[in-house]
């Protein structure tokens, strides 16, 4: 059934390689005064899930945040490695570094 041009769009659901965690924590990066609300729309979730992520990367020590007036600042602790194993012999900025940077990929060969 099609919706109306003037409904909104509903996201269907699909899985991303990054967390919300990240993605909040790139936002952030990108952007040190941004609003919870717009970190919430940006990232696709509640701002009171954006809250609680926030929450966890400032007590994990990814995040220092500073009150401003009636405003955060928050500042990326860069040199913090991730939690995982897997990735833990990295630091979160080098995933910041990489994003920040756009690569070109070359395409696969079949031949």
């Amino acid at each position: 059934m099609e919706q109306p041009p003037h409904a909104p769009q509903q996201r269907k659901k699909e899985w991303t390689f990054l967390s919300n965690h990240s993605h909040v924590l790139i936002c952030i990066h990108r952007n040190p005064t941004i609003r919870t609300r717009e970190i919430a729309t940006e990232v696709g979730i509640t701002e009171r899930a954006t809250q609680a992520i926030i929450a966890d990367l400032v007590a994990a020590g990814y995040l220092i945040r500073e009150r401003t007036g009636r405003r955060n600042t928050y500042t990326v602790v860069a040199a913090v490695p991730f939690r995982h194993p897997i990735e833990a012999n990295h630091a979160v900025g080098d995933l910041l570094a990489m994003l920040e940077t756009p690569t070109k990929f070359s395409a696969v060969s079949d031949t």
